[in-house]
C-alpha cells in the first residue's frame, strides 16, 4: 500500500561515524540528541559509538531515533521489537509512540508480539492470526508505581556502569533509589553546598542514573523532582527546607528542565572548567580561614564539556 520505499532498512549506517553524526547529518544537533533521548537512548557514550558497536537494544533505539529525526510521511517498520528484551520493547514502544505522534507521518509497525500494543496506544490493530480489525480506543497505556527509598552508597555499583562520568562518591551525601516491584530502576545522591558564600547552604543533586531498560518510561524527571521536593519540604537530615541545584551536560535533560515550571536555569558554562583556577581558589580559601593548604594541589574541573545548572523551586 505504501510502496517498497516506505520499508525502513537498518542496513545503511556508516561504520566510521558515531550515531549522533550519522542520524540526520544535515539536521539540527539538538533535534538529533533530543530524538535519541526521547526513545530512551540517553547515554552520551552510546551516542559516540558507531552503529555496529551497539547492543541489540541500543540499535533498536537508534533506529527509532533515526526514523523520528527523518520523519518520513509514510514508513513501515518490520519485526518491531523482535530482537530486544521485552522490558526494553515495552518502553521503547512507549517512547516511540510519544515522539512519533508529534510528527504528521503515518507509521505501520509489523510485529509478532502482543505485549507492546497497550504501550503503543495505536489507532488500529489488525491481527493476522485471527483476521480481526480493532480500533485504538480499546487500549490504554499501563501504569506502574515507582517507590523511592532513602538508602546508602551500597547500591551505586549497580548504576555506575551507566553513568557518563567516573568520579568519587559525594561526601556526606544522601542516596535515593527508585524501584518498581523491587527492581532497581533509578538512582540519585544529594549532598550540600554553600549558597552564595553567606553561611547558607542548599542541596546539590548528582549521580542521576536511569537503568537502560527503563529509559523512555518517563521516570527520570519524576524521580528527580520527587527527591528535590522532599528536600524542599525539609525531609533531609537537617530537617530544613532547602532548594536543590542540579548540573548536567545532557542536552535532552537540559531541555526538559527548561520546560519544567518547577525549575529555573541558573548557570551555563559552555567551555568546561579550569582545574588550575579551581586549585588556586581552594588554596586561597584555606589560607583565608587560617588553615594550611596541605594536599590541596589539585582542583575541580579540568574537563572540556558544557555544564548547565538548574535550581528546583517546586
Amino acid at each position: 500500500m505504501f510502496g517498497e520505499d516506505a520499508f525502513y532498512q537498518p542496513d545503511n549506517w556508516p561504520v566510521d561515524k558515531p550515531i549522533v553524526d550519522a542520524i540526520a547529518p544535515d539536521g539540527n544537533f539538538d533535534s538529533v540528541t533530543g530524538a535519541l533521548a526521547t526513545v530512551g537512548l540517553g547515554s552520551v557514550p552510546c551516542w559516540l559509538r558507531p552503529y555496529y558497536a551497539l547492543s541489540n537494544g541500543e540499535r533498536f533505539r537508534a533506529d527509532l531515533a533515526r526514523i523520528i529525526s527523518e520523519a518520513p510521511s509514510k514508513v513501515v517498520i518490520d519485526e518491531f521489537t523482535s530482537v530486544v528484551d521485552r522490558q526494553i520493547a515495552k518502553f521503547g514502544a512507549l517512547a516511540f509512540q510519544k515522539a512519533w505522534k508529534r510528527t504528521s507521518g503515518q507509521c505501520v509497525l509489523l510485529s509478532c508480539h502482543y505485549d507492546v500494543i497497550d504501550w503503543l496506544e495505536p489507532d488500529w490493530v489488525y491481527d493476522t492470526g485471527t483476521c480481526k480489525f480493532s480500533r485504538g480506543s480499546l487500549w490504554r497505556r499501563p501504569k506502574f508505581d515507582l517507590e523511592i527509598w532513602q538508602t546508602d552508597s551500597h547500591y551505586w555499583p549497580l548504576f555506575k556502569p551507566h553513568y557518563y562520568l567516573d568520579l568519587p562518591l559525594p561526601v556526606a551525601g544522601q542516596y535515593f533509589v527508585g524501584t518498581v516491584d523491587g527492581e532497581p530502576v533509578c538512582h540519585m545522591a544529594v549532598c550540600t553546598m554553600n549558597k552564595g558564600n553567606h553561611g547558607n547552604f542548599e542541596g546539590r543533586g548528582t549521580r542521576l542514573v536511569v537503568m537502560p531498560e527503563w529509559q523512555g518510561a518517563g521516570v527520570g524527571i519524576r524521580f528527580l523532582n520527587a527527591v528535590c521536593e522532599m528536600w524542599r519540604r525539609g525531609e533531609n537530615k537537617w530537617g530544613k527546607s532547602l532548594t536543590t541545584v542540579f548540573h548536567t551536560s545532557h542536552p535532552g535533560l537540559c531541555a526538559s528542565l527548561r520546560r519544567d515550571s518547577k525549575w529555573r536555569q541558573v548557570s551555563a558554562i559552555l567551555y568546561g572548567g579550569n582545574k588550575l583556577s579551581s586549585a588556586k581558589s581552594t588554596t586561597a580559601s584555606a589560607r583565608h580561614h587560617g588553615k594550611e593548604p596541605v594536599g590541596m594541589g589539585t582542583g575541580y574541573g579540568g574537563h572540556f564539556r558544557a555544564v548547565q545548572g538548574f535550581r528546583y523551586y517546586g
